[in-house]
């Protein structure tokens, strides 16, 4: 995979469309709209966007004349199905304009959208927001794309007015897999924070307390990981696994206990028993000296 990297900008157009207005589709809306530039909407249930039509947006009667309205087209929906049924009986407007479609979906569905754009004579970008719709627009938030390098460059400037753009490479599939590897993150981090609420919970302790120390955890996590490390990944690269400060068997060990917890308090084990998996896994393989990385290999390999 190439390094996430930003472009070299030229100007690109003041007129863009953005289809689908739930939450982030109007974050967007607004965002481009406080930029300046000309903004035309559309939605499925029509009441939706009049937040940003009272912003300043035009409201296209139909998906054919929300297209027709700019060369850059911003698709904000459910997922590329959605994307089908909305455009599938417009593509005679879709020759000449750029689609970027910022939904999540697979990345194999999503090359196959972008072959079925290029032929009805549209560009194809694929977009992944990696932030919530309140920080998009802000400097916090930024947006993974991948797809045809000079389209990226022409509307580069449009679309930083979302969030910092991190380009992946010519592989429509590229920023898809790049925000569901991130999604994987951060729901397994949802799950374990709601496990971990939940059996201390079973003690009678309230969210309110409890979270807030969770939190911390999962605050300093990515620091633990860099302790020592200039960069995390190297190791990882190289196939080296060196269990001088964490092993295998040690944090298998833990795993068990977590098992052994939520079940004495009657919690669903889905979670911790997966996680278990992965090590003894590894301990099956002989790997209970190498470090915890060493999970990787049962991941990319599963019997």
């Amino acid at each position: 995979m190439n390094e996430p990297q930003n472009l070299t900008t030229s100007q690109g157009s003041g007129a863009t469309t953005v289809i689908g207005l739930g939450p982030m589709g109007r974050a967007m809306a607004l965002a481009l709209l406080t930029a300046g530039h000309r903004v035309t909407v559309w939605n499925r249930t029509a009441g939706r966007a009049d937040g940003v039509v009272g912003d300043g947006a035009v409201l296209a009667a139909t998906p054919g004349e929300a297209v027709e309205a700019s060369d850059l087209v911003l698709l904000s929906l459910t997922d590329y199905q959605a994307m089908y049924d909305v455009l599938g009986g417009v593509t005679g407007s879709l020759a000449g304009r750029t689609l970027v479609n910022l939904s999540s979906d697979t990345p194999e569905r999503t090359r196959e959208a972008a072959a079925w754009a290029a032929g009805h004579g549209a560009t194809f970008l694929t977009g992944g927001v990696m932030v919530p719709a309140p920080m998009v627009g802000t400097e916090a938030a930024y947006v993974y794309y991948s797809g045809p390098g000079r389209a990226m460059r022409t509307h580069e400037p449009v679309l930083a007015l979302l969030g910092t753009p991190r380009y992946l490479g010519e592989d429509p599939g590229l920023a898809q897999l790049m925000y569901q590897a991130q999604l994987t993150v951060f729901l397994t981090t949802l799950s374990g924070l709601m496990h971990a609420t939940a059996m201390l919970g079973a003690a009678g302790m309230k969210a309110r307390e409890t979270l807030p120390e969770l939190l911390s955890t999962a605050d300093s996590t990515s620091d633990i990981l860099r302790a020592g490390e200039e960069n995390p990944g190297a190791a990882l690269d190289a196939g080296e696994h060196p269990g001088d400060l964490s092993t295998v068997t040690m944090m298998g060990a833990t795993s068990d206990h977590i098992v052994e917890t939520g079940r004495a308090l009657g919690l669903d084990l889905a979670l911790p028993l997966a996680v278990q998996s992965h090590y003894r896994r590894a301990i099956d393989d002989g790997h209970g000296g190498d470090n915890w990385t060493r999970i990787i290999d049962g991941i990319r390999a599963p019997r």
